[in-house]
């Protein structure tokens, strides 16, 4: 531990967060460290640690307090350092464990690619957790947004943001697109266009088996009833259909007790219903039109009913299967239409990396967009708290932004440290806020009758409205 990183002291009244054998320890006084961000992450840190600072005072009585650490990254880092992401900063983030950003931005024309990416890689923050969830008053496109009340868990560190791609007409895209023609698809009709770019899409069974575990753990914890794998896996059959087999091993092999699978639902549902079922009557209700099927295939469908029974009917049946976690899957398209129209179906999403991208924000949006979303990048031992919006350098230093992405990534912050007291005074202070429809301009623009707030008074009406 240092004293001091990028030539900045570490609070001497604080203590570091510790972490052994999978458990947090976490000191009254935690020194907790902050990257305040590009653009407008100015205004909404300054906001937004005095909102913070305000709920653990009302909450702790001046018993706990954060001890905040600015380490730096992004445009402020770049003008007294000549680096976007000095080593000393993510020495800081891995020594202290646990820390909150403001929105970066990523580099034109050269250096690192993404510094948000930079950082999940370097860690290893394998998890990027986005809650998607409705405050009362949030102006929203949609007519019921009370009933989207998801979890999404991304994966945080491969498929096509792994960066692995060469540019169309340079010697490396050549090399690599001669060898797939000539060796890899070699006898068959396929080939790659010699003038395409071309990127690798890697999916592990690791990355792809800890996301869903760590999915799984999540709807255990906080009794949420359904996690969903989210996948293109009818196109891709090796890279997001595996992650939804994987997804549904580790959820059949290593959380057995606490789920049961769409599938072993219904085959357990099935036999509720009708006890005397056979397991050839029961499979043809599981798969419709198996009579028409390839003999091979409707001899599966009625052996995969027997192994359900067999494995799981004493434990699982006579309606046992309903106070289970439900692990099912959906196409990553579909998804999109399902949040709209069935959203009270859907608890936790497990998602890969670009479909998790998408759909995230695509849900923020029903809810009040990413000025509200919260997220969190998290690995074994680590967490990086964020906004999950831009850096809008237009709007920088005129204090007029929607702080709430920021403010809302704190309470996922004060959550994950177990300080719920404080993190619920946060929650009931915004939604209060916005009731009175005292909001940033995002928001007032789209709610009649609503005063225009400045950044910093928004702030100052949350923390007034803590009692």
């Amino acid at each position: 531990m240092q004293i001091s990183y990028n030539d900045i002291p570490v609070p001497s009244d604080g203590q570091a967060i510790e972490y052994s054998n999978g458990k947090y320890t976490v000191p009254d006084h935690p020194i907790v460290p902050f990257i305040e961000g590009d653009g407008t992450g100015r205004d909404i840190w300054r906001a937004s640690q005095r909102v913070f600072d305000a709920a653990v005072e009302k909450a702790y009585g001046g018993k706990r307090s954060v001890k905040w650490f600015e380490v730096l990254a992004g445009e402020k880092s770049y003008r007294k350092t000549q680096n976007w992401l000095p080593d000393d900063t993510v020495k800081a983030t891995v020594d202290f464990r646990v820390s909150i950003k403001g929105p970066l931005t990523t580099p034109v024309g050269g250096g690192i690619r993404s510094l948000n990416v930079a950082l999940r890689q370097l860690m290893d923050l394998y998890q990027c957790v986005r809650p998607v969830k409705y405050y009362s008053g949030v102006p929203s496109p949609v007519k019921h947004p009370e009933q989207l009340d998801v979890v999404i868990f991304r994966e945080n560190t491969e498929d096509i943001y792994a960066g692995i791609e060469f540019r169309e007409g340079t010697p490396e895209a050549a090399k690599f697109i001669a060898f797939v023609n000539d060796e890899m698809l070699k006898g068959t009709k396929k080939k790659v266009r010699l003038d395409s770019g071309v990127g690798v899409k890697p999916i592990s069974i690791t990355g792809s088996k800890r996301l869903v575990r760590a999915a799984i753990q999540y709807a255990i914890d906080h009794k949420r009833k359904t996690v969903t794998l989210v996948h293109k896996g009818n196109i891709q059959k090796f890279t997001e259909g595996a992650f939804r087999e994987w997804g549904y091993e580790v959820a059949t092999q290593e959380f057995r007790e606490h789920t049961v699978t769409e599938r072993e639902s219904w085959i357990l549902g099935n036999l509720e219903q009708n006890p005397k079922l056979t397991p050839e009557e029961n499979a043809a209700l599981v798969e419709p039109g198996i009579e028409f099927a390839a003999k091979e295939f409707g001899e599966s469908i009625v052996q995969e009913v027997r192994d359900v029974v067999a494995s799981i009917g004493a434990t699982h049946g006579n309606g046992q299967w309903k106070n289970k976690i439900l692990i099912n899957d959906r196409i990553a398209d579909s998804i999109f239409q399902q949040i709209i129209i069935r959203p009270s179906d859907y608890s936790v999403l497990a998602t890969t990396n670009l479909n998790g991208d998408y759909i995230s924000d695509a849900a923020a949006a029903q809810v009040g967009g990413l000025g509200i979303a919260p997220g969190a990048n998290i690995g074994d031992g680590y967490a990086v708290f964020e906004a999950t919006h831009g850096t809008a350098p237009k709007y920088a230093d005129k204090d007029v932004i929607n702080p709430g992405s920021v403010i809302l990534s704190g309470v996922m912050l004060f959550d994950f440290l177990g300080w719920n007291e404080a993190a619920r005074l946060i929650e009931s202070s915004m939604e209060k806020t916005i009731q009175q429809k005292f909001v940033t301009y995002d928001f007032e623009r789209q709610m009649q009758g609503a005063t225009k707030a400045k950044t910093s008074e928004f702030a100052n009406r949350m923390i007034e409205n803590m009692g």
